[in-house]
């Protein structure tokens, strides 16, 4: 199986790439909407909130935790999740920067 190469592009463009991926799944979404409307730590609600099987929400919390965009504390046999602000405020800061440089004004097609 060949390699992705990722190591021949920026760190930015990583960087990118890895917010990218997270925000890939509609569930991932849903779970970031419902840890920003909470503005808190949730613990066990998260599986409650979706359409979705205690093991599936495991996986997409895994990924979006890869990624940097939440967090994770273990509170006695339960881990509660919350956005990570600092990365947050990266994501955000590398998503604008990539939209931004496309110029409307450039009608190509």
């Amino acid at each position: 199986m060949g390699t992705t190469k990722t190591e021949e592009f920026t760190v930015k463009d990583n960087k990118l790439a890895k917010y990218a991926k997270a925000l890939a799944h509609p569930a991932r979404i849903a779970i970031l909407q419902l840890l920003i409307k909470k503005q808190a730590c949730i613990c066990g609600d998260i599986v409650d909130e979706l359409p979705l099987s205690q093991s599936t929400v495991s996986q997409h919390l895994k990924e979006l935790k890869e990624a940097g965009l939440i967090k994770g504390d273990i509170e006695g046999v339960k881990v509660c999740y919350c956005i990570d602000e600092k990365e947050w405020q990266n994501a955000k800061t590398y998503l604008n920067t990539f939209f931004g440089l496309y110029n409307a004004k450039n009608k190509c097609c």
